[in-house]
């Protein structure tokens, strides 16, 4: 695959440590600048605010031919089921209503459907690089319980009912949050890791297991409007951990290693994310739902730049497997974004729910090339 990290790995750490730490828990506020003509024929360049892409033949995606195309397809269907709501000069709705007759286990004629009614565009940056940096997100799973306990003890919070009608613009900062006590009474959940909290505050989603066995799920519901700073940042500034460490696996480390110090680091970010409990009947195998309004599938969706890519786009990604040079190739769906997102050839890799998806994408700090497909 790609092997030009040392080109750019000065600039590109200070990206990772931010986005190693905010993941896609902000809501969408860009849009592409995209032009579709409508005619069938599709453009063999166009460019947006922060991108350019080039028309290319399938031949040229590498291990797209060797992608199962059936086990894109279902998240392909979750981005048809927005899209086809949205009105714009992209062509969403006739192309997803071409799915009906494409069997969903034919893996060939998925591969067909999209050679026949797309075309596939290589992303560069506005610089011109082809490559970018890939990272990875996931869902946090982990043991608690809708009452206090002396096993868990660390609350979640929903968004405070006061800020409903009057919400301060910033709110306080976390420290103050905190010590003040103001948010007493909105706990929705304890449990028992506080880095583990921070780190589903940050990636804005989670699933918590009770003891009688039932799985509460947790989406996000906002934030004090706090600017967000990067734990791995601090730990760096004050050399507590060396840059192989900036990761969440590192960080953990770090705190249980450090435990009275815990809080100054997470004090650290004035940003603090609130929860709402989402509803009994939503599937427990389901990711949460991205930007785009529809369930993640793990390991077919990322987040993107919604300067360079209309949201619900199918993206073909090639890059590596964490700390290895094991290709990843495969159709993925931009369902989501976040702030830390920034860049033409730039996404976050969702991975899925629980501790094997924890792993990997708290590891994942790749170089990678995407392409971008859009109806003709």
């Amino acid at each position: 695959m790609i092997s030009k990290v040392k080109l750019f790995q000065t600039s590109v750490f200070a990206i990772v440590v931010a986005s190693l730490l905010v993941a896609c828990s902000t809501p969408p506020t860009r849009s592409t600048g995209y032009r579709s003509s409508g005619s069938g024929t599709a453009p063999s360049t166009y460019s947006s605010s922060i991108a350019s892409f080039s028309a290319v033949s399938w031949q040229v995606l590498p291990g797209w031919q060797e992608d199962d195309m059936a086990l894109a397809w279902p998240a392909w269907l979750k981005s048809c089921e927005a899209l086809r709501r949205r009105s714009g000069e992209t062509n969403w709705r006739q192309v997803c209503n071409q799915t009906n007759g494409v069997s969903s286990s034919d893996g060939q004629a998925i591969r067909r459907y999209f050679e026949n009614y797309f075309q596939a565009y290589e992303i560069r940056n506005s610089s011109g690089s082809e490559t970018g940096l890939i990272t990875g997100y996931y869902e946090p799973v982990m043991n608690g319980s809708q009452t206090r306990t002396g096993m868990y003890s660390v609350p979640l919070y929903a968004y405070p009912n006061a800020w409903k009608k009057s919400k301060p613009n910033p709110g306080p900062s976390r420290a103050e949050l905190m010590s003040s006590g103001m948010l007493k009474g909105s706990e929705i959940a304890w449990v028992q890791d506080p880095v583990a909290a921070a780190f589903m505050q940050i990636q804005g989603s989670g699933k918590i297991r009770l003891e009688d066995g039932r799985v509460l799920r947790l989406g996000y519901a906002g934030t004090n409007d706090q600017p967000f700073k990067s734990f791995a940042q601090w730990l760096l500034d004050r050399k507590e951990i060396t840059r192989s460490e900036a990761t969440m696996q590192g960080i953990s480390q770090w705190a249980k290693r450090n435990p009275e110090r815990v809080h100054e680091m997470l004090n650290a970010n004035p940003r603090f994310v609130f929860f709402k409990e989402l509803p009994g009947n939503v599937e427990a195998d389901l990711g949460p739902n991205g930007a785009l309004g529809v369930p993640l599938t793990s390991e077919r969706s990322i987040a993107i730049d919604l300067q360079a890519m209309p949201l619900g786009a199918p993206v073909f990604l090639a890059t590596t497997k964490p700390l290895s040079s094991q290709p990843l190739q495969k159709l993925v769906m931009a369902q989501d974004t976040g702030k830390a997102i920034v860049g033409g050839v730039r996404a976050d890799y969702y991975w899925g729910s629980g501790e094997a998806a924890e792993e990997m994408a708290g590891r994942m700090k790749q170089n990678g090339k995407m392409w971008l497909l859009l109806p003709r």
